[in-house]
């Protein structure tokens, strides 16, 4: 079944990236599109025009003769194929397709149909651009990144196509697809605006959202493995701080300890008889690392949600300049092409994403750290202590792992540097901002899945898998699977691909 694009939810953009979902056009759009295209094919005669019948950025302020604006776009699009580092991987290019083809399905940039409809072509035939990560400063959009969209348009450039990298040329002749031809303005409106940022935006959207499902299931898990008292994620505690998010991470914790044996009840304990003990053996309240998931998730619940409203406001905007106002008959100049939106979301996304990693690593520190547990023998050690080391070393990869991310959530959008000869003076480093958010979430999987490791070490050290609840006990048998119980000392870092793999790869809905 095809999904029509001329506007899109967060589902229908994964069912269309991850599950290989064909796109369709409702002829309203392309009717929208068309007839925005053919005002401005009029109006735009005997005007002065910006990106029409005059240079682009700083040299706006030269008139381009009528018979060499068809060249014009072509030469727009050829000057600014400068992108430089690493590629894209084809999910993320993808995604910025899709991007790309909403925002122009608004209809109010003034291309040619026939733009819109190879994009999708270009999605359905699994046609993927090659992008580079480095070329935006995220104003005046993603000019760089998009513009290797723009150059595969016209059959030049380099593609993947079915997974394998060729010439665009020989894509499109494999795909029995014709090169698109520049009109008016069809190089300035692919290529001026924020679809880079938004489709890696939206690819780490889903696995944030990933990454805290895991991270409150393993938060239940270690709870469980501690004994721990229920009352800190109880509904009646969470009652009384009005937050959805905190409210929201509590309720799945309640959901997933379900059926549990391994909770304590501090009425039975503490209330119901008389305490006269001076010193305590059970303690009375948990670390915060174990009692205050909540409160720490919490945001990054509603980080996420606000994440969406944002992206998806974005994604289903005109993202570009001037605008086309058919309605009004005038075109409109301005910025929509800033990607402040974008760049602020992302480097919120990466901070919420870095605390829940620290999270993690510190739930792993505890169960590592025998005289901090008094629990479980160091680095949860099933083998001899001294000759074996347990998960001593991968613990050090974790932690450093979790440094590199707190580094990396320094902001991006505060880190303006003004180009174009000062004609783009305030920018948004949007891109940037997202790419940097990519690796942090990619660092989020490898520390939780370390910390899933550690969790299965520490379960099957107490012997109490048959205790746990009907959804901790199904990941413990998941994760077993993959990554059997050991004592003996043996490489780990295959073991931590497998988990990690498993962790961004499994379905949580």
């Amino acid at each position: 079944m095809s999904i029509w694009v001329d506007e899109i939810d967060l589902n229908a953009f994964e069912n269309i990236l991850f599950n290989r979902e064909k796109v369709a056009l409702h002829k309203d759009a392309i009717n929208r599109v068309a007839e925005c295209y053919n005002f401005l094919k009029d109006f735009s005669s005997n005007k002065l025009i910006y990106g029409i019948n005059t240079g682009f950025g700083p040299m706006a302020q030269y008139r381009i003769d009528d018979d060499m604006r068809i060249q014009l776009q072509y030469n727009f699009i050829r000057s600014h194929a400068t992108g430089a580092g690493n590629v894209l991987s084809p999910l993320y290019a993808k995604a910025v397709l899709i991007a790309r083809l909403v925002t122009l399905l608004r209809g109010v940039s003034g291309v040619h149909p026939e733009i819109p409809e190879r994009l999708a072509d270009f999605i359905n035939h699994d046609i993927t651009p090659q992008i580079f990560e480095h070329g935006s400063v995220g104003a005046s959009g993603d000019l760089v990144q998009l513009d290797h969209i723009s150059l595969n348009l016209i059959g030049e450039g380099d593609v993947w196509y079915k997974g394998e990298k060729m010439l665009a040329a020989h894509a499109l002749q494999l795909a029995g697809l014709q090169p698109v031809k520049m009109h008016i303005r069809e190089a300035l409106a692919l290529a001026n605006g924020t679809s880079c940022m938004t489709g890696i935006g939206i690819v780490n959207l889903h696995y944030a959202k990933k990454i805290l499902h895991w991270a409150i299931l393993a938060s239940v898990m270690i709870n469980e493995i501690t004994n721990s008292f229920s009352d800190h994620f109880s509904e009646a505690l969470q009652a009384v701080k009005r937050h959805n998010g905190q409210r929201r991470v509590a309720e799945k914790m309640r959901e997933i300890a379900q059926g549990s044996r391994r909770f304590q009840n501090r009425a039975e304990k503490f209330y119901q008889h008389k305490v006269t003990d001076r010193v305590l053996e059970v303690k009375v309240q948990e670390y915060y690392s174990l009692r205050c998931v909540p409160q720490i998730l919490g945001p990054v619940y509603d980080t996420l949600q606000g994440c969406e409203q944002i992206l998806m406001d974005e994604v289903n905007s005109a993202s570009d300049n001037p605008i086309v106002d058919v309605a009004n008959e005038n075109v409109l100049h301005g910025g929509n092409f800033h990607g402040d939106y974008i760049s602020m979301e992302m480097d919120k996304l990466k901070i919420a994403i870095t605390k829940l990693t620290m999270l993690m690593e510190r739930q792993s520190n505890y169960l590592c750290h025998h005289r901090i547990n008094n629990l479980l023998p160091p680095f949860v050690n099933m083998g001899v202590l001294g000759l074996n080391y347990g998960m001593q070393a991968a613990h050090f990869t974790a932690t450093s792992t979790t440094a590199e991310s707190q580094v990396l959530s320094n902001p991006m959008c505060v880190h303006s540097i003004p180009c174009n000869n000062d004609n783009q003076d305030v920018v948004s480093m949007g891109t940037n901002s997202a790419l940097i958010t990519r690796t942090v979430i990619d660092n989020a999987f490898q520390v939780t899945a370390i910390h899933f490791m550690i969790l299965m070490q520490a379960i099957d050290c107490l012997q109490i898998k048959d205790k746990l609840s009907p959804a901790t006990r199904q990941v413990y048998d998941q994760i077993r699977n993959i990554f059997p119980a050991f004592s003996e000392d043996h490489p780990l870092y295959p073991d931590i691909k497998s988990v990690t793999e498993f962790l961004r790869n499994t379905c949580t809905a």
